[in-house]
């Protein structure tokens, strides 16, 4: 028993003895319901229908237990004698691991919340056949992440009488050369972040702005890649994507074409309204076409020619804008050449035939 009364470093060696069994003590517990987690609480949450609180128990675990460690630690600590000194330095240490254990418990618990959030509406999105576009919730989970820890780190600082103004003057210049440096990348994410947000396309739209058309195939945070008509990619700024005024082909409701056709002089009215009515039951046979909106006039006398100006519409959901304008063409000719209506040569055509 004397042997326990022997003093170390301001102690005895009993004072000592019991506060290193209240630190093993906390390992156990930690130990025990790590393996009570494992074996028993993470199984019933996997037969539940709702895994969101089994996965917050698993997330957040990590800093419980090191919260049980901490607090511990200070009761083995606070019931031993020491100098001022000492008590002042271990003081400020369990100030600033207790605040930076709360910010990364914290931290566990946005960043859970947020990705069960994410699941969900991805979820919501397949289930009703609507396009994901979840790239920028890493981005907003980063942000969130870094502010939380900015806040936690100064709050800790704080607590232990440090100057955190001083210390962000003394960083202000270097952080001022970093801005500048930085300027444009920052310009591209916010530009990311804007597309991302006002979404004026999505990938595989078909887009078109300033001399620039083409598919888009990738949206990122500081650039935006388009597969153009001739079948290359571009990699564009998101800044100048933002600052320009972009025309969303896929977006559109229906195609508008206008084509204008050129009669011979010699038609009869009696021809120019049998092809005025030839072209209004275009929808009749190339079902790709609205017979709504449909328009076929006489417009104009030319000089070498009775014009008829005729627009139609063509679905969204054609597979080809292309090959159904193509099909509509060979109709009109089709049609135009049974009915025996003249189509006007080309003006080039009529002045070499006059030479």
């Amino acid at each position: 028993m004397d042997a326990l009364n022997r003093v170390f470093y301001g102690n005895t060696l009993e004072d000592w003895g019991i506060s290193l069994i209240i630190i093993a003590s906390a390992l156990v517990v930690n130990k025990l319901v790590v393996l009570l987690n494992k074996h028993l609480i993470q199984r019933i949450t996997e037969r539940t229908s709702n895994k969101y609180r089994g996965v917050l128990i698993k997330n957040t675990l990590s800093p419980i237990l090191l919260g049980v460690i901490l607090l511990a630690i200070w009761i083995a600590a606070a019931r031993l004698h020491w100098s001022e000194t000492v008590y002042a330095a271990i003081s400020k240490s369990y100030n600033i691991l207790i605040i930076l254990n709360i910010t990364w418990l914290f931290v566990r618990l946005v960043s859970t919340f947020l990705d069960e959030q994410t699941r969900r509406t991805t979820e919501k999105y397949k289930a009703a056949n609507l396009p994901i576009d979840n790239k920028l919730m890493p981005l907003i989970r980063r942000t969130i992440v870094l502010v939380i820890w900015a806040i936690g780190i100064v709050t800790a600082l704080n607590n232990v009488g440090v100057s955190v103004a001083a210390l962000l003057g003394t960083l202000g210049i270097g952080g001022i050369a970093v801005a500048l440096a930085a300027q444009d990348t920052v310009k591209n994410i916010i530009g990311g972040i804007t597309l991302f947000t006002d979404r004026p396309f999505r990938i595989g739209d078909r887009i078109k702005f300033d001399s620039v058309e083409g598919n888009v195939e990738d949206i990122g945070i500081r650039s935006t890649k388009i597969r153009t008509l001739d079948k290359r990619i571009i990699t564009i700024p998101n800044s100048k994507i933002v600052d320009a005024s972009i025309e969303n082909i896929s977006d559109e409701p229906k195609r508008r074409v206008v084509i204008t056709l050129r009669l011979a002089h010699h038609t009869t009215p009696e021809k120019m309204k049998n092809a005025i009515a030839i072209l209004k039951s275009i929808p009749k046979t190339i079902k790709e076409i609205e017979s709504k909106d449909l328009s076929a006039s006489f417009s104009d006398f030319e000089n070498a020619a009775l014009a008829i100006t005729y627009i139609y519409f063509i679905q969204k959901s054609a597979p080809d804008i292309t090959e159904t304008i193509s099909k509509v063409n060979i109709e009109i000719l089709t049609q135009f050449k049974q009915a025996d209506i003249p189509l006007a040569l080309p003006k080039v055509l009529i002045e070499r035939e006059k030479l």
